[in-house]
């Protein structure tokens, strides 16, 4: 999964990824709208957003990627139906707290030290796979990921893995 702030970017990561994360906190929400309808419209992949729901909705995503102190997996599933509901979690009980509560997927990191969260201290690659192990949804590895470290991502049973500098 590819973790892109526009669409142009995103068009420039399908290339090489399998689905688009759309997530930009800075952006306002008309402004996120603008970017995920550009690029629903014209990206090769599945896009979700990030948080909003609602722009999900108007832009006809395919799903949405809920931090984990967003609002609930239920009431976003309540709102998109039958769309994709993931949840980025920091821990084994957040990620079946999510997966009990119905999520498609969860996003567990940071793995590795990230770049993009340096305050977040790594987790670690035991911990992934203890979490992929133990649930039923698919589980994608975050935080420092690197092309040479998208094989232990899979070894420790992840199905794949999220990225932000991987794709930019």
């Amino acid at each position: 999964m590819a973790i892109v702030t526009n669409a142009r970017a995103g068009l420039k990561a399908a290339e090489r990824a399998t689905i688009l994360q759309l997530r930009n906190p800075s952006a306002t929400v008309a402004a996120l709208e603008v970017q995920a309808l550009e690029l629903v419209a014209s990206s090769p992949l599945p896009v979700v957003v990030s948080s909003r729901c609602d722009v999900v909705l108007a832009a006809g995503a395919a799903g949405v990627n809920l931090p984990e102190h967003d609002i609930s997996v239920a009431a976003a599933r309540s709102l998109l139906g039958d769309r994709l509901v993931g949840r980025s979690v920091h821990s084994l009980d957040g990620a079946l707290e999510a997966e009990a509560a119905g999520a498609d997927f969860v996003i567990f990191g940071p793995v590795w030290s990230s770049p993009t969260h340096p305050s977040s201290a790594p987790l670690g690659v035991a911990a992934l796979a203890e979490i992929a192990h133990r649930l039923r949804i698919p589980v994608l590895a975050i935080g420092g990921v690197t092309v040479e470290r998208i094989d232990e991502c899979h070894a420790a049973g992840a199905a794949g893995y999220a990225a932000i500098s991987l794709f930019a």
